[in-house]
């Protein structure tokens, strides 16, 4: 049982380096989007353009990533592509003009892609090999690194206004964490083997039993069309993320511009909401435990949207960081819960949701910004209010997995500890 365990940690160690990797890069340079938009010379429309493209190539990497997946497995897709997003902060560094800088947002995007799929299919198969629930945690360590860099960012800009001195001190820490996780992470067969046997379980034949290594390797030959399952997970996810990424991009100009916040109260709009994710992740891993990916992710969801709702209709400052408190409680959930979800449905389904989701985080902001120009700021929160509530309702089109079938801590894990030692 200690065997397993120690295991398990090292293994969960090794995979939050890669969600603190994304984290840690993600936040490195939107630190400086006000340096690069000086260097650059370029407008607040062509800002948000470059903004897009990371997107753009974020929604681009589905086909990509789902072959990549197969073909690598997901520990060296992880490996391959956290290291090319070290790379993308010395090309966006060394940027000379605009064009070049979008096609390196771009690439950034589809190895943010690549790498949000091939982590998340690590944990979701140390979820299912140890019986333990670990998603919610390895989460806030991806926000753990977002602060990480937020730091790095602060100190740099004391010694140093350059930002490729700054991006070549991210690089190498970068290489660094992977450098460091190489090792535990798990093998390229088990996470294969695991979706793939999700995948064809309930379409086995007693001639099939004979012949469980050919079915293997035929289902995940080959592109489908996404099931229904499949689109409603997106949903929810692209749903989910936006919420995420409008939260941190909008708060603070929020408290400022409608509530009329001073300038020392504004930023706390970014800091409740941060607080609040990482302490419900660092806790929800438990609630999955004890309640169920389903109720935690439906609560949560409805939490998150009669919340801000209720904060916007009463209006003022105390009233919008309590709503945005309760945006970063029941938020926080919601992707690790639905990679697990998609990740038992194979590596096309993993790819397609975790595609959508990073399209919503990166490109829902600017959508939140076409809103609040058309309108007001207001009615662009509130978008965000509602597409809170909409992870409920397709919350309710999701198969969720049991608490039967293993997501607890408790006699399943130490049952199979047990065996894993007697072995």
């Amino acid at each position: 049982m200690v065997g397993a365990r120690d295991d398990f940690r090292r293994t969960l160690l090794a995979i939050a380096a890669l969600f603190c990797v994304l984290g840690f890069q993600y936040a490195t340079w939107a630190s400086r989007l006000p340096a690069i938009k000086a260097d650059l010379d370029l407008t607040e429309a062509q800002l948000g353009l470059l903004l897009m493209a990371a997107g753009v190539g974020a929604a681009a990497s589905f086909p990509l990533v789902a072959v990549l997946t197969r073909r690598l497995g997901s520990k060296r897709l992880a490996i391959f592509s956290a290291l090319f997003l070290a790379l993308v902060l010395l090309g966006l560094a060394a940027a000379p003009n605009y064009p070049i800088a979008l096609a390196v947002m771009c690439c950034d995007g589809l190895a943010v892609g690549c790498l949000n799929v091939a982590m998340n299919a690590q944990g979701a198969a140390l979820e299912s090999r140890y019986q333990r629930t670990a998603m919610a945690k390895l989460h806030a360590v991806f926000s753990a690194g977002s602060l990480g860099a937020a730091l790095l960012a602060s100190g740099m800009n004391a010694l140093t206004s350059s930002v490729t001195a700054h991006f070549a001190a991210g690089t190498a820490l970068i290489i660094l964490l992977v450098a460091a996780a190489q090792p535990g992470l798990l093998p390229e067969e088990h996470p294969a083997d695991q979706d793939t046997s999700l995948v064809v379980e309930d379409h086995h034949t007693p001639q099939d039993a004979d012949h469980p290594q050919q079915e293997t390797q035929k289902k995940p030959r080959g592109m489908s069309l996404p099931s229904r399952l499949t689109l409603w997970m997106g949903c929810a996810m692209a749903f989910g993320t936006v919420t995420e990424g409008a939260m941190n991009d909008w708060s603070a100009l929020y408290l400022k511009d409608v509530t009329h916040a001073s300038s020392q109260i504004a930023p706390l709009g970014i800091a409740v909401v941060s607080v609040m994710m990482v302490l419900a992740r660092l806790f929800a891993d438990g609630w999955r435990a004890r309640w169920g990916d389903a109720r935690v992710v439906r609560t949560g969801s409805i939490l998150a949207g009669t919340g801000l709702a209720i904060a916007l209709l009463t209006g003022g400052v105390v009233p919008a960081l309590i709503g945005f408190a309760c945006v970063g409680l029941g938020i926080a959930a919601v992707t690790p819960c639905i990679y697990v979800a998609a990740a038992r449905q194979g590596p096309q389904a993993l790819a397609l949701v975790a595609a959508t989701g990073t399209t919503g985080l990166l490109a829902g902001p600017p959508v939140i910004g076409f809103i609040a120009g058309g309108s007001s700021l207001t009615w662009g929160m509130g978008a965000v209010a509602a597409s809170a509530a909409l992870v409920a309702v397709c919350a309710t089109q999701i198969r969720w997995p049991s608490l039967e079938e293993g997501h607890g801590e408790g006699e399943a894990a130490t049952s199979k500890e047990r065996s894993a030692e007697e072995v």
